[in-house]
């Protein structure tokens, strides 16, 4: 809009004050509309959260809602230098002696010191052309085809190349002065049956021993790792595997074994982990909780300003509280011990947030855990009060249908619908702002014109006295 200048104070009328005013007047219900925009945006911004909110209750829900969640076992080993041990839901408590008489290792070999080469660039192939097989455990022989100039460093690079399930490397068994290089192959896996076998060597370093000063030196044999489980004065079990770490010795426990004990042992101790299973009920009472504290610091009325919070009146919050109230109280069909979270220690306060008193979880934990475990889970014949949670959650917040989903979504769409209305009464506004400006302008004009016009007469009327 261009700019409209009035000519000034002369007729004693400042209508630039005047448009301004008229102006201001006129925007009043654009103000208001921007105010109810600004609620309407905290609101939108407030159910997103609490949308967050009760996602991160149905997580700590569906951590305790399967069997699986609450078979958890905590395994202690006596002698942590031996193994170390973790266990699976699968897991049965009860205390195993176990003995390690032998760690599996894989197989590592080098050619004789006598083979030892002065440099890593020192010339292996005497002919034309030289070649080196290997095989491992019972795989397919592995044929690297050396040129006549090739070096134990082209060896090595050849044979890491391939990727066959065995390493070289170089090491210097001379001095810094007199270096001494030979190659080392170890096998990429443990156990017995991961042998490395040289099939067939035309280098010099002569790992066959065709001149009968070469050959290999064993570093580490090829041996799979074997333990015995239980009492070795009764009749304990042997278990024979290819690697340090055991997964079939004791149900749903696994061991990695560090080194052996001799003709000792050592105890495994396997007990369920009722400390992770509490902490996870907590949590499921403290989301519950933080879901119901978000909900009352905005569902206020101030009887001095008769104003309500940004959720008084919203009968969609109301609907989320006792949807999860009736989840969280109901009374489990099909049980008989613990029917109700309030029997193992749930207690809901004037505010409607929930307490847990840990005396009394703790002891229906110790003196009746299936039952305690009944009560949460689903199983047949019963729907455990996390599953309630859970389902509750999903329709609240389904993302087509929920309750919560769809009131996000109504206020997305009366948003944009202020916008839309905002700008179009902005755009008449300005419209209107530029006609009144015109019309004193040119008002302004016009008492200019006349106050000169009666100048001039009273000038005139003054000469003719």
């Amino acid at each position: 809009m261009a700019t409209i200048s009035f000519g000034g104070l002369g007729n004693g009328l400042d209508f630039g004050q005047v448009v301004d005013q008229l102006v201001k007047i006129s925007r009043l219900p654009i103000d208001r509309l921007n105010e109810k925009k600004a609620t309407l945006n905290s609101k939108s911004t407030d159910y997103a959260t609490l949308s967050t909110k009760l996602a991160s209750l149905q997580s700590a829900s569906d951590a305790i809602r399967l069997p699986s969640n609450f078979d958890r076992s905590s395994v202690s080993v006596s002698d942590s230098t031996v193994l170390s041990a973790s266990g699976s839901s699968s897991a049965t408590p009860g205390s195993y002696t176990v003995r390690v008489t032998q760690l599996a290792q894989s197989h590592q070999l080098t050619n004789t010191a006598a083979k030892a080469v002065a440099a890593t660039t020192t010339d292996i192939v005497s002919g034309a052309s030289g070649t080196f097989t290997f095989r491992v455990g019972s795989g397919s022989d592995q044929t690297i085809t050396l040129g006549a100039s090739a070096t134990i460093e082209d060896l090595q690079t050849a044979i890491n190349d391939l990727g066959a399930g065995a390493v070289a490397s170089l090491v210097n068994t001379g001095t810094e002065a007199s270096p001494a290089y030979r190659l080392v192959l170890t096998a990429s896996s443990t156990g017995a049956s991961s042998g490395i076998t040289v099939v067939a060597d035309s280098t010099d370093l002569d790992l066959l021993n065709a001149s009968g000063t070469g050959g290999t030196d064993t570093l580490q044999a090829a041996q799979d790792a074997i333990i015995v489980v239980g009492d070795p004065l009764l009749n304990p079990l042997t278990f024979q595997r290819s690697s340090n770490t055991i997964t079939d010795a004791i149900a749903g426990v696994t061991l990695a074994l560090s080194k052996t004990t001799g003709a000792g042992t050592i105890s495994v101790n396997v007990s369920r982990d009722t400390a992770a299973v509490k902490t996870s009920i907590k949590a499921l009472a403290t989301a519950y909780s933080e879901v119901v504290k978000f909900i009352n610091e905005r569902n206020t009325y101030d009887i001095a300003t008769k104003e309500g919070g940004i959720f008084f009146n919203e009968p969609t919050v109301r609907g989320v509280l006792s949807q999860l109230r009736n989840a969280l109280s109901s009374s489990v069909s099909g049980l008989t011990t613990y029917t109700s979270v309030g029997e193992v220690g749930f207690k809901t306060e004037r505010d409607g947030t929930v307490t847990i008193d840990e005396a009394k979880l703790d002891a229906a934990l110790s003196s009746n855990y299936s039952a305690v475990k009944s009560l949460f889970i689903n199983q047949a014949g019963s729907t455990g009060v996390a599953q309630l949670m859970t389902n509750a959650v999903d329709v609240l917040d389904d993302i087509e249908a929920g309750a919560v989903t769809l009131r996000k979504g109504s206020l997305t769409d009366q948003i944009s619908d202020l916008t839309d209305d905002i700008a179009k009464k902005e755009d008449l506004l300005s419209q209107y702002e530029e006609r009144l400006r015109r019309q004193y302008a040119a008002l302004d004009g016009l008492l200019g014109r006349l106050q000169s016009q009666s100048g001039f007469l009273q000038a005139n009327s003054s000469l003719k006295q």
